[in-house]
């Protein structure tokens, strides 16, 4: 797996488990179920089993892959617009090629993240590169939405970058789980994204048989997506799987633990997402990829849509 792995986690700062304070309660599992999106890739939309008001400021996970394709198969999101909201792509495994109205693009690959500001509108695309259409190769990632407070959600797009170097690495207590921190705190360290919104989002790998005990702000709510393997949540150690989302109650602390039995494909034990945010709180019209308050304000986004006011794609770019 090429998203960041340690040598030696035993070198790495530790979680704070906050001992003696309460666990969060699972309050629900649910399964991701799949849908189709671009061209006719498969993904699975982890929040679209419960409701969104428990995810704020989360609007919506999908996890790509793991897939394996063969020569000519890859697919990807041909040119489309978003507007008031921003897109984290997280690569675990494999590529895709970005390209965007605003004269920006590259290849996000093995472990690195784009987190795109759309904000008042942007058109872009994501796309398999030549040689992954050409030969084919292992594909795997999420898309995160995060929702963008009102006050926010006309301020120019941005992007950052953020290459697996740059990830915060904390261990749990015997360092049989790696922590990466894509964004926000935990353990004393941060993550390199910049949030407009409080969030935690980080990737955890739990050996076999391992657990996992991190303190949470209390504030946030929490989430926990399992890309690979099977394992349980919550102190009450209630069996999860791949595909599927656990939603936390209120507590000091999240648990997590991975079977100390695994299949042949998931040796490397539990693989979750571990999700929070400090809710918005604000009134939500969504409709495709727009994302505002008010169904004007929506109605507003297809009008400057289709009037060209969010820009084209250069046509032309090298996809490499």
């Amino acid at each position: 797996m090429p998203a960041l792995t340690p040598a030696d986690a035993t070198i790495l700062p530790r979680v704070d488990p906050a001992e003696g304070e309460p666990s969060r309660p699972v309050v629900d599992v649910v399964d991701a179920p799949s849908f189709l999106e671009g061209e006719g890739f498969k993904v699975r939309r982890a929040t679209a089993g419960i409701n969104l008001s428990l995810a704020d400021p989360f609007l919506m996970l999908d996890h790509m892959g793991a897939v394996e394709y063969a020569p000519g198969e890859a697919k990807g999101a041909p040119d489309h617009p978003h507007r008031g909201f921003e897109t984290v792509t997280y690569m675990v495994d494999g590529k895709i090629r970005h390209r965007d109205s605003y004269g920006g693009g590259g290849i996000i690959t093995d472990g690195a993240t784009q987190w795109m500001t759309a904000g008042s509108g942007v058109v872009h695309s994501e796309m398999p590169t030549e040689d992954l259409l050409r030969g084919g190769g292992l594909f795997h990632g999420v898309q995160l939405w995060v929702n963008l407070p009102a006050a926010q959600k006309w301020t120019p797009p941005a992007y950052q970058d953020l290459e697996p170097a740059q990830v915060g690495l904390v261990a749990s207590e015997d360092a049989g789980a790696v922590v990466r921190l894509i964004a926000g705190d935990l353990g004393g360290m941060s993550g390199p994204g910049v949030t407009r919104t409080p969030i935690t989002y980080a990737h955890a790998t739990l050996a076999p048989g391992a657990r996992l005990r991190t303190r949470w702000r209390p504030e946030f709510n929490a989430l926990a997506y399992v890309l690979s393997g099977r394992g349980t949540v919550g102190a009450e150690r209630r069996p999860i799987h791949e595909g599927q989302l656990a939603v936390f109650g209120d507590g000091a602390a999240v648990e997590l633990g991975s079977n100390a039995t695994q299949e042949e494909k998931d040796r490397a034990g539990l693989e979750v997402l571990l999700l929070g945010g400090l809710p918005i709180r604000e009134q939500v019209s969504w409709y495709g990829p727009f994302v505002m308050n008010t169904k004007e304000e929506i109605i507003a986004a297809i009008e400057d849509y289709q009037a060209g006011r969010m820009g084209s794609i250069p046509p032309g770019l090298s996809r490499t």
